[in-house]
């Protein structure tokens, strides 16, 4: 007897080491990390938090850009960084610590600071996947904003200060197809099966199965068969309304037979099937936010240069107007069935959605071929996932950061209603970033300038609440909280942030999860966070 061939070892111990993140993302998700490129601006305790969990999972590289020395205060706040590296080069030691977490992982480090890259080969940061910045100043801050807003590439900016964490993402155009909603009707096209699903529901007569049969019999099988004796009594009308449905159900219930002991006991899959009359009899419909992208300039209007994203919407837009649903899923839910009568049913949606993405496959690849890109610009694996998850697209389109730092209005007036709300730390976290343009220091930096640099600070807000004419007035515990961190790190806080941050980083490197929109603020003193669209 021959024995079977040994798995790949390779394949094995990959799917040992990442088990935990393949069952989130899948192997299609895992791919797109391992060949993401990551550049982390300034090396500080946040930054680094940033790259181990990015690094852990197993990005394909990352690059440091960070032109500053270790000094003692980067030893206190940052434990990536030991003592005897206090002179060296910030960006070095960090990427030799971060690259001992993975060895799968390459890194690399720019010893010069952003600014004299940002001047000299601003075309650097074209070829990464996302660009994440920490402790970036003004001046740097907004022409990188606008440079990669114009390339399309991902921004996400974060700070760290004390026990204040602030999260801003940048995003010109991001598609999400994978969302992973955290509740899912399961897709079963009841009320209007195609017709190999038809003639295998109606060849089952549930009344005439016997008490074993009974209990193995699907719960879609059992649902079908009264739902097609409800619309028989009703004119052929589908229950829509509670009562409507109890009757369905009570059809059910009362389904069974009295066995020697005159006792009627309901079996398993007919309760499931009772259960399922909740969530399995609404008409198939497309999601609004669907159908926003189906009517998209974007889908109807296609270049040589648009994403395969938009060419798979716009072919999936031609189905809709054909068959006025979107393509089946395919997949079924567990069901209390004999295996036989499970995987019969489980085929036939298989091979629907089988059929349904093939159908949409041939129309992307005439789009795709009518605009003069290549052959292989979709793929047939693509689109069956696009088909499966075609209720689940998403578009997020952003704002650009340098647009919000040089409004003269800003509308926050109905955040600061709330007095506690976390608004107040942004409008902080802003005044400190005038504060380190203005003055090239941290408030409070210098314990001999805490209180003149709480004027200082309180005056710069209420310049920036001026301009924004918003006339909330912040508490004064606030500032001088703000200005007592004295530019401080603490590691713990930025470890908390830096896994928030990774993560959605991750989410747009994978394009699943639907990502934040678009600024969260961390306050660690009350464990409290939120999120902002600005």
């Amino acid at each position: 007897m021959s024995s079977p061939a040994p798995k790949s070892p390779e394949q094995t111990d990959k799917s040992k080491k990442y088990d935990r993140q393949l069952r989130l993302w899948g192997d299609h998700g895992q791919n797109l990390l391992e060949n993401s490129k990551v550049c982390l601006i300034n090396a500080t305790a946040l930054g680094t938090e940033i790259l181990k969990s990015l690094i852990l999972p197993g990005i394909g590289s990352f690059t440091i850009v960070d032109g500053e020395k270790v000094t003692e205060e980067d030893i206190g706040s940052n434990f990536f960084l030991e003592s005897d590296s206090i002179g060296l080069s910030r960006a070095q030691v960090a990427t030799q610590c971060l690259l001992e977490h993975n060895p799968d992982v390459r890194g690399d480090y720019i010893d010069e600071s952003p600014e004299h890259v940002m001047s000299h080969t601003q075309d650097f940061f074209n070829k990464f996947t996302v660009v994440i910045a920490t402790a970036l100043p003004e001046k740097v801050l907004i022409p990188l904003s606008k440079y990669l807003w114009e390339s399309n590439v991902p921004f996400v900016v974060c700070r760290s200060i004390g026990f204040l964490g602030y999260i801003r993402l940048q995003v010109k155009e991001h598609t999400v197809i994978e969302a992973h909603p955290d509740s899912e009707n399961p897709d079963l096209r009841l009320l209007s099966p195609w017709r190999s699903l038809r003639e295998h529901l109606e060849s089952i007569d549930v009344a005439l199965l016997d008490q074993k049969s009974r209990s193995h019999v699907p719960a879609l099988v059992i649902l079908f068969y009264y739902l097609t004796k409800y619309k028989e009594l009703n004119g052929g009308l589908v229950p829509k309304t509670r009562q409507e449905k109890d009757i369905l159900r009570k059809m059910i219930r009362d389904s069974p037979v009295a066995d020697e002991g005159s006792i009627k006991l309901l079996e398993e899959n007919f309760e499931e099937a009772i259960r399922y009359t909740n969530t399995c009899l609404a008409p198939p419909s497309i999601p609004h936010n669907v159908q926003a992208i189906l009517d998209d300039d974007c889908c109807k209007n296609l270049t040589q240069n648009s994403p395969p994203f938009w060419i798979m919407c716009a072919a999936l837009r031609e189905f809709v107007e054909c068959e006025e649903t979107l393509p089946i899923k395919g997949s079924l839910p567990d069901m209390a069935a004999d295996t036989t009568s499970y995987i019969t049913l489980q085929q036939l949606y298989h091979r629907q959605a089988e059929l349904q993405a093939e159908i949409i496959y041939r129309k992307a690849s005439d789009i795709a071929r009518d605009l003069g890109l290549p052959m292989d610009t979709i793929t047939q694996n693509e689109v069956k996932m696009f088909c499966k998850h075609a209720s689940e697209l998403q578009v997020i389109r952003g704002s650009c950061i340098a647009d919000e730092y040089e409004r003269t209005r800003l509308d926050l007036s109905f955040y600061l209603e709330d007095p506690d709300s976390l608004m107040f730390y942004y409008v902080i976290l802003r005044g400190l970033e005038r504060f380190i343009s203005e003055f090239n220091t941290y408030p409070g930096q210098f314990d001999d300038q805490v209180e003149p640099d709480v004027l200082k600070l309180k005056g710069i807000i209420g310049k920036l609440l001026s301009e924004w004419s918003c006339s909330q007035v912040l508490r004064d515990e606030r500032v001088h909280e703000v200005c007592r961190y004295g530019g401080a790190e603490i590691h713990s806080v930025s470890a908390v942030l830096g896994g928030c941050a990774a993560h959605e980083v991750i989410k747009l490197i994978t394009h699943q999860y639907k990502p934040l929109d678009n600024a969260f603020i961390y306050d660690a003193i009350s464990s409290n966070s939120a999120t902002f669209c600005l």
